[in-house]
């Protein structure tokens, strides 16, 4: 039978070639990590192993301070940014690290990517911000996700000069929005190739946030109240049913 602590090991490792199929990394960079639920532990992939030699048994499991509880390998060099983040976000779930080619230009330049399409809206609601410059290391770039993020509708934040980092609620969601992230980056990067990109209005930015946060997708079935179940369907003059 399979613990908690198992699944989100395989998770975690299965979700890595994610970032190789939607080419997010290359050879050994990035990192993606799960927060256990109810726990103040999270898993993470260990440092410089190859995507295609990661198994399950190999996600290192750490402590909220980013201190190796389980695994004999060493643990990612993000893991203290991974762990800052978590212990200073309760609701988040997820973290994703890459460098992706688009949205890593983006932090090169230090520019926002501007909500200038439709899916920006959608996924971000917002511009997708720049963080400040840190060296890995120790848990400055967490840091700096954190601030950069609070109060901010985005998941994703470039950080200056280096790459992407996401947040989700679960790690699954996290990868989610670091393949949009460079999604939207390409796009408006070669929309700018043609000339000038404007920024969504905000009223219709926050219309679409919701449309899409809210309401797309398949909605739960609900079961017809007792009294409605037996309900004869009336149909209208144009065979519409109301």
């Amino acid at each position: 039978m399979t613990t908690p602590l198992d699944r989100l090991k395989a998770e975690v490792c299965a979700l890595h070639a994610e970032l190789l199929r939607w080419g997010l990394v290359a050879w050994t960079s990035g990192n993606v990590s799960g927060r256990l639920p109810g726990t103040e532990l999270m898993v993470i992939k260990p440092s410089g192993l190859s995507y295609d030699e990661l198994t399950p048994e190999q996600m290192i499991v750490c402590d909220l301070d980013g201190k190796v509880v389980e695994g004999e390998l060493s643990p990612s060099s993000d893991t203290a940014a991974h762990a800052y983040v978590y212990r200073n976000r309760p609701d988040v779930g997820g973290v994703v690290h890459t460098h992706s080619p688009y949205a890593t230009a983006w932090s090169a330049v230090g520019e926002p990517i501007p909500c200038a399409i439709t899916a920006m809206g959608d996924e971000f609601g917002d511009d997708i911000p720049v963080g400040p410059f840190a060296l890995i290391g120790d848990d400055s770039i967490g840091q700096g996700i954190v601030a950069t993020l609070d109060g901010h509708r985005s998941p994703a934040v470039l950080m200056r000069q280096h790459g992407v980092f996401t947040i989700g609620k679960d790690p699954k969601s996290a990868v989610k929005a670091a393949v949009m992230c460079e999604d939207v980056a390409r796009t408006v990067h070669l929309a700018r190739q043609l000339g000038p990109v404007s920024r969504l209005p905000q009223q219709d930015i926050d219309r679409l946030y919701d449309r899409y946060q809210n309401v797309y997708g398949q909605a739960k079935a609900q079961a017809p109240a007792p009294d409605e179940a037996q309900a004869p369907v009336t149909v209208g003059s144009e065979g519409d049913h109301v």
